[in-house]
């Protein structure tokens, strides 16, 4: 699965052990950090370490599970297979500037908007934060849900950490007393994966679900303003939309002006654009659906609010949106940012090329239906079938004893003879 993320001149994507960082201003060699090669973990800090998902320290691999860009765009951190968290600096040019380790696996990464800290949550339902101003400083246990953890925000003023998790659950807790918990946004039917608080409306949370809906939230209160499932969107093919097959939202973003939202279901090659409505509640609009060549890998708005998405091809590898007398139209190939971004991205497609196809991340997160009652009734005809046999059975038995008896009784020879 690959990742995409734009922050200001920088145009920066991950996928298996690799970090690209295109600059979409000038033409220059992309930065490439491959975590293969990176610091490994000391032995005497594995110790008898064992991983959360049952194997040993040394078979994890190296691929990247999350990144994160902050605000400014100074700072860049990544966590992979391996548990290490790497943090980088932007400015004045791409430098690794520590390795540190988490405890699990890790699922999502944000930074504050003030940038000192990250804050990472992993898959046995914690989240733990770093110090990007200390950047050797240990991690520190914040937080902990009973299930593992799939998306984590915080609101733009940092004063709350959003959380959701496989059990359907959004959390809005306080960050400097995380143990105080402020509300629940509850109505999910499936685990959620997808957080957002839009650029320009603090005040109201997006969330995206593995039922194929996405919700709009006043989070402080927990209480639900909207709520839109996909499939009556055009975000899906009338085949699809036929289907009991399952989808997920993967991604919600917003242009930096606040005005649009865009949505991605994963596998499907197409985005639902929404307007925001300016008033008080913020709510959304469905706009446009774009139809796409190809399912995207992922999407991201850059500081012109253009959309940008990263596709499962190598010759068309990324595609470019502007918005432009209310639609969005796609961008002429020749247009200078998106020239640079393709050249590179195919200049380095060895690292993406594994992941064209794969099947759907979510897979194993889905819950798993049993039908009990069919499996009753069937056992209990299959009782019944035999306690109907053993009766027949036993009642042919008492009527040959009675049989043979009669005719015992009522012979005279049998009777002389005695």
């Amino acid at each position: 699965m690959a990742v995409v993320c734009s922050k200001g001149d920088w145009f920066v994507c991950s996928c298996s052990t690799s970090l690209v960082a295109i600059n979409l201003k000038q033409t220059r060699e992309p930065f490439v950090f491959d975590c293969a090669k990176a610091k490994k973990r000391p032995k005497e800090a594995e110790g008898g370490n064992t991983s959360s998902e049952g194997g040993p320290e040394g078979i994890d691999s190296d691929r990247i599970l999350a990144f994160a860009v902050s605000a400014s765009g100074k700072h860049v951190a990544l966590t992979d297979d391996h548990k290490r968290l790497v943090l980088f600096c932007t400015e004045p040019s791409w430098q690794c500037i520590s390795t540190r380790w988490v405890v699990r696996r890790c699922t999502s990464l944000v930074f504050t908007q003030a940038e000192d800290e990250v804050f990472v949550a992993d898959k046995s339902g914690d989240v733990y934060t770093f110090s990007v101003l200390e950047p050797q400083k240990p991690g520190e246990l914040k937080l902990g849900h009973l299930s593992m953890l799939l998306a984590v925000t915080l609101s733009t003023d940092d004063k709350y950490i959003i959380t959701a998790d496989r059990d359907e659950k959004i959390r809005v807790s306080f960050r400097r007393a995380p143990y105080n918990i402020q509300a629940f946004c509850l109505g999910h039917r499936e685990f959620v994966s997808a957080l957002l608080v839009p650029a320009g409306h603090p005040d109201l949370l997006l969330s995206g679900s593995g039922d194929g809906t996405m919700k709009v939230w006043h989070y402080e209160t927990g209480r639900r303003l909207q709520s839109f499932d996909v499939r009556q969107l055009g975000i899906l093919q009338t085949s699809d939309a036929d289907t009991e097959k399952r989808f997920a939202v993967s991604r919600i973003i917003s242009s930096p002006d606040g005005r649009h939202v865009a949505v991605q279901c994963e596998r499907f090659p197409s985005v639902q654009l929404f307007l925001v409505d300016a008033g008080t509640e913020g709510c959304l609009n469905p706009a446009e659906t774009l139809a796409l060549p190809l399912a995207p890998w992922d999407m991201t708005f850059d500081a012109q609010n253009q959309l940008w998405l990263l596709l499962e091809s190598e010759d068309v590898n990324v595609l470019l949106y502007r918005y432009s007398e209310q639609h969005w139209k796609l961008c002429d190939t020749e247009t200078p940012e998106l020239k640079r971004a393709t050249k590179a991205l195919q200049a380095q497609w060895n690292v993406f090329k594994g992941f064209v196809g794969l099947e759907s991340q979510f897979k194993h997160l889905y819950k798993v239906n049993f039908d009990n009652m069919a499996s009753y009734l069937q056992k209990k005809q299959e009782r019944l079938e035999q306690e109907n046999k053993k009766r027949a059975a036993a009642k042919g038995t008492k009527h040959n004893i009675d049989g043979k008896r009669s005719k015992k009784e009522g012979n005279p020879v049998s009777q002389m003879t005695s």
